[in-house]
Order: structure tokens, then sequence, then C-alpha cells
């Protein structure tokens, strides 16, 4: 649960645990998503936008012993909405990965505004 004055972790799909992540990648996502919770905005190295996805989507880059993992994530006012957490396999996201965010965000709106 989230302190005084920090946004909620909504979690729509995926989680960070060892393993398949490191116990020091679990550690630095954990660091991360505070700072987001906080209100902090981040950048590159630690985090990419991804208006492929949606407005103030974003994707934060954990690289590990055993690959790269990518937090994909939607900073909103009122909370932190995880998308996906993925191991990345290729340069690209994946076209479906992008499509499943955005449906996710299409039906968490929906839910949202009702």
């Amino acid at each position: 649960m989230a302190g005084r004055g920090e946004k909620p972790l909504v979690w729509l799909k995926g989680e960070v645990k060892t393993p398949p992540f490191s116990h020091a990648a679990r550690l630095e996502a954990g660091y991360l998503l505070r700072l987001l919770q906080e209100g902090e905005s981040l950048g590159l190295p630690h985090s990419r936008p991804m208006p492929v996805i949606g407005a103030r989507c974003h994707e934060l880059r954990i690289n590990d012993e055993s690959g790269t993992f990518r937090i994909i994530y939607r900073a909103d006012a009122d909370a932190v909405v995880i998308l996906d957490v993925v191991k990345k396999k290729t340069e690209q996201t994946p076209l479906s990965v992008v499509e499943t965010c955005r449906r996710r965000l299409r039906d968490y709106d929906r839910v949202m505004e009702a």
C-alpha cells in the first residue's frame, strides 16, 4: 500500500520477483518504482517514453545478469499503472506487446470512468 502522498502501483499484468529477476535487479526495479510513486519523472537510462502505447506511457529499463527486462507503465496523476513486465529479446518492443498494453489501458480506462 502506498504511503501518504504516494501514488499506488496498479498492476494490470506482470510481477517483479526472484527469479527471473536477480536479487539486485529486483531491488533496482523496486527503487525505481518507488521514485515513480513519489512523483519523480525518470529519464534515460532508467526510463524511456513509449508514445506508441499511449500518452504518459514509458518503459523502465532493468539490466540483469540473466537478461534485460522492461516494466511498461503509465504515470497517471493518481497512480502508476503497470501494463506489463517483459524480458527483452529483440531490439524493438514486439507489436504483440504494444497491442496488448494498449488493450489493457483501454479496458482500465473504461473501468475507471464507470
